[in-house]
């Protein structure tokens, strides 16, 4: 038997926006169910952007049910239009290989691949690249209909900007994997973000076509930033769970740096506290919410990259927070620098540009002049400023901020 109601934790926490048929989908989840969600390894990992259904599986696998993660190795090779404005790069199959091992990885996370009978990963282009086209058009494609397919918002949306055929085929392909999970593995419920209704429609109607069996679809909001923003995107771009593309300490600052009516939100969404710990934790005022942001920047992390490698992002932060102590430093980025740079001098402007604190020296010179940089935790708006030896610590290091929360290491070899 399942153990929860997962539909009201999902509710509680926030994830749950449509349901085809809520009082039915009730009623399955009594019993352990097979349900799957789909990531297209367009890139070399998975970003902060993609976990709301991440999450959302591992509530459900807690709750008794058995996820099939399904990755697209054969529809990355077509782009899904949802949520696009232009048509994706195409990638090549050694590509899309090497993506799916890592997201595989990455999903590990936060679901048990261990027990035989639980959590699977399938790639679909097991079935869809063997597939002879002219007898996926006369068995498949005979069961959509174009306009209903064009009053999808999806693909509303790219035609203003130029859909192209390939990218029309891919509701086709997403309801044939559906259709071929529910086949193999009686799959009877499929989840997602609420850009995904379309698709996810689409699949159970096809199943209901050919197989005349009843599955289920179940959408999760897409979630913004409360300044509207996306979700998982910076100034440099997305947030990966891969550290090579964004370190450890640059994740936890990710966290750590939401904006106070962000956190009750987060908590419920992005960690596995207990709701009324989140909510407790979102109603903290003033000083006492940077307690919350911590505890939140902590736990994402330490779900991600393992408990140690978050304490030493805590401590990191720590330390570019007070200015050193005996904090750990470690975990800031960091770069080597030869003691010889110093011993000649190196213009403020040509460091925080160096370093990557900005993007370009007019932006670092805009930076200094406007009182927002920082040499070891001392304000310096003087753009003809010469960093040196004297500017060394002891512990061999020079620790620059830019503005409230952008801190980088130099460590003096």
């Amino acid at each position: 038997m399942a153990t929860t109601d997962v539909i009201q934790v999902l509710k509680d926490r926030g994830f749950f926006s449509q349901c085809t048929d809520e009082a039915g989908l009730l009623e399955k989840l009594k019993e352990p169910t097979r349900f799957y969600c789909g990531f297209d390894p367009t890139g070399p990992s998975l970003h902060v952007g993609h976990l709301v259904p991440v999450f959302a599986m591992a509530h459900m696998e807690k709750a008794g049910h058995k996820p099939v993660v399904l990755v697209g190795g054969g529809t990355a090779r077509v782009g899904d239009p949802s949520g696009k404005t232009d048509m994706r790069k195409m990638l090549t199959i050694d590509q899309i290989k090497s993506n799916v091992e890592e997201f595989k990885k990455q999903l590990g996370n936060f679901i048990s691949f261990d027990d035989k009978d639980g959590a699977i990963v399938v790639d679909n282009a097991t079935w869809l690249a063997p597939l002879n086209y002219i007898d996926f058009l006369r068995d498949i494609g005979k069961h959509f209909s174009v306009n209903r397919m064009l009053t999808f918002e999806a693909y509303k949306k790219r035609l203003e900007t130029g859909l192209s055929f390939i990218e029309f085929n891919y509701q086709l392909l997403q309801s044939y994997d559906f259709l071929e999970l529910n086949r193999q593995y009686d799959c009877s419920l499929q989840i997602g973000g609420d850009d995904q209704w379309g698709n996810i429609v689409a699949g159970m109607e096809l199943i209901r076509r050919i197989e005349r069996k009843e599955s289920y679809g179940l959408t999760f909001n897409l979630v913004t930033r409360s300044d509207g923003k996306k979700m998982g995107k910076t100034e440099k771009g997305a947030v990966f769970l891969n550290k090579e593309m964004t370190s450890v300490y640059d994740l936890y600052q990710y966290w750590r740096n939401v904006d106070d009516a962000d956190v009750e939100k987060f908590l419920k969404l992005f960690t596995f506290l207990p709701v009324e710990e989140c909510i407790r934790l979102g109603s903290l005022e003033g000083a006492a919410i940077n307690e919350a942001k911590d505890i939140l920047a902590y736990e994402f992390t330490k779900i991600i990259h393992g408990k140690e490698e978050a304490d030493t992002a805590r401590e990191a932060a720590k330390a570019a927070f007070t200015g050193g102590g005996n904090a750990d430093k470690s975990g800031m980025p960091t770069k080597e620098y030869g003691r010889d740079i110093f011993e000649t001098g190196i213009n403020i402007i040509d460091l925080f540009t160096d370093c990557g604190l900005s993007t370009s020296k007019s932006e670092a010179r805009r930076l200094v002049t406007q009182n927002g940089a920082s040499v070891n935790g001392k304000k310096n708006s003087d753009p003809k400023a010469i960093i040196g030896v004297s500017d060394i610590t002891e512990d061999s290091d020079i620790i620059l901020k830019s503005g409230k929360k952008k801190f980088f290491r130099i460590v003096i070899k």
